[in-house]
């Protein structure tokens, strides 16, 4: 239930094409509803614009087939972060129609393209390769949202030339998400470019005084760009999340 399925609802009523017992029974699966496992939020995209996503990673096979299988009870998409390729072995036969993103380790069950509610582009960034997990999650999470979304590359700061052979791309975003690991100083350098904000995604990338992400989300933190900002270390949907409502203002 969204705000615009809650409008069409109470305009029916309005117009007669709906009885109000019909109308009640809908009704009655706010604001939750309730699974062998779990209470599914139905009520979460009146709330905040954007519905309920199944975290997956400690989730069993059973628990996502339920909450997903409750989600479309309701006619709600649903996406599944942090499912790795053994798990979505597990569950794929049993979800008709879900589609599954491997380097994002995301399950999606829905149209094929969202409808764009974004005003402009999101555009994520990652530092190096073994970054890309994370900034995966990010670009499938923003898709899935209504975003139209770019997705940048290997362009760390240890070869700078890189990230500026790709300006005009980076100024005509609205929303960055810049992923790095190791020293994070990536964002720090892009919000330096664009007058736009800017999402810092710290990973657990690096070597040993890396401290497994705590390095690079220290340094994001105290990032002199002052239009940087920083979500928890590994945290693509996160910071999908934020950059979504700030491309819908």
């Amino acid at each position: 239930m969204n705000s615009d399925s809650l409008r069409e609802l109470l305009e029916a009523v309005s117009a007669g094409r709906l009885d109000v017992e019909d109308a009640a029974d809908r009704l009655a699966t706010l604001p939750f509803v309730e699974t062998v496992t779990s209470r599914i939020d139905t009520h979460r995209a009146l709330r905040q614009g954007i519905p309920e996503v199944v975290y997956g990673g400690e989730k069993t096979a059973d628990q996502i087939v339920d909450a997903a299988r409750a989600l479309r009870d309701v006619g709600q998409d649903v996406l599944v972060t942090r499912v790795d390729a053994e798990k979505w072995a597990d569950v794929q036969s049993r979800l008709a129609d879900a589609d599954y993103d491997a380097a994002a380790r995301t399950i999606w069950i829905g149209p094929e393209e969202p409808a764009i509610q974004g005003k402009g582009t999101v555009l994520v960034i990652s530092a190096g390769t073994a970054d890309l997990p994370v900034a995966a999650e990010a670009q499938q999470v923003a898709r899935r949202f209504g975003n139209k979304v770019e997705l940048l590359q290997d362009v760390g700061v240890a070869g700078l030339h890189r990230l500026l052979g790709s300006m005009e791309l980076i100024r005509d975003a609205r929303v960055l998400i810049v992923v790095a690991g190791m020293e994070g100083a990536l964002p720090s350098v892009v919000g330096g470019l664009v007058d736009k904000p800017v999402i810092a995604v710290p990973t657990s990338v690096g070597y040993g005084a890396s401290l497994g992400g705590i390095a690079a989300l220290l340094g994001m933190l105290t990032s002199c760009a002052s239009n940087v900002t920083t979500v928890n270390i590994d945290n693509g949907f996160g910071a999908a999340h934020v950059a979504t409502l700030i491309n819908r203002l």
